[in-house]
């Protein structure tokens, strides 16, 4: 075949090249943000520093928003766990109730009366904590993860919550022998449930609450009479 001579540089039919594939354009991904607290390194957060310095409840609060209501349950169960001066401990259960009216009244951030929220503690009683529970926190953490999130964000479920928060608290307030500590493990696991977002955990609390209150209903006589014939 002849080439063009009116236009050298034309090309022939069949000699164009090739169209250019087009470019694929990829999503940038969005840097991910940092990821959220965990019940463990909430924990190591508060027992880092001098052991002897004086941390109050509402301060604690301000500092941890985000988890609030579960930073203040675990506030409130830790005289159940750690040696604290007679008295002190008595009002978890109560304190605990509380929670659970505010849960009820659909409250988005924790209220507590001023003498709670002045109320201090030592770094070295958290200390304490940490390290009779580190272990179990460590299992907790690898264990729990925000799901199920409907458990948190629902009117039915959310009230549910504050319900058995309300009787478990009322519970613990009474001088019931040998209660403290299931009731303390108990109410721990709402604490957690609700500082991991996990609900397949607010589950298995809200199951062995059932339990603990069907327990102490059928019970509950005996486990008195019990108690005050071993501390006559």
């Amino acid at each position: 075949m002849s080439e063009n001579p009116e236009n050298p540089e034309a090309t022939l039919p069949g000699d164009e090249a090739p169209p250019e594939k087009p470019r694929r354009f990829r999503r940038k991904r969005k840097p991910k943000g940092p990821l959220p607290i965990t019940t463990r390194g909430l924990v190591e957060e508060l027992a880092t520093g001098d052991p002897q310095e004086e941390l109050s409840f509402g301060e604690l609060l301000d500092r941890f928003s985000e988890r609030g209501f579960g930073l203040f349950l675990l506030l409130v169960m830790l005289p159940t766990f750690i040696p604290i001066p007679v008295g002190v401990g008595a009002v978890s259960g109560g304190l605990a109730s509380l929670i659970g009216l505010q849960f009820l009244a659909r409250l988005e951030h924790p209220w507590m009366p001023k003498w709670v929220a002045n109320y201090k503690i030592h770094r070295y009683r958290i200390v304490g904590f940490r390290d009779r529970m580190g272990k179990w926190l460590g299992r907790i953490e690898r264990l729990t993860k925000p799901r199920y999130t409907g458990m948190f964000t629902h009117w039915a479920a959310h009230a549910f919550t504050g319900l058995l928060l309300v009787v478990l608290g009322v519970l613990l307030c009474l001088p019931i022998p040998l209660t403290n500590y299931p009731f303390g493990l108990i109410l721990l696991a709402f604490s957690f449930a609700l500082i991991e977002r996990d609900g397949a955990l607010m589950l298995i609390a809200w199951g062995f609450g059932i339990a603990e209150i069907i327990a102490i209903a059928g019970f509950g006589n005996q486990l008195m009479a019990w108690g005050s014939q071993l501390f006559k």
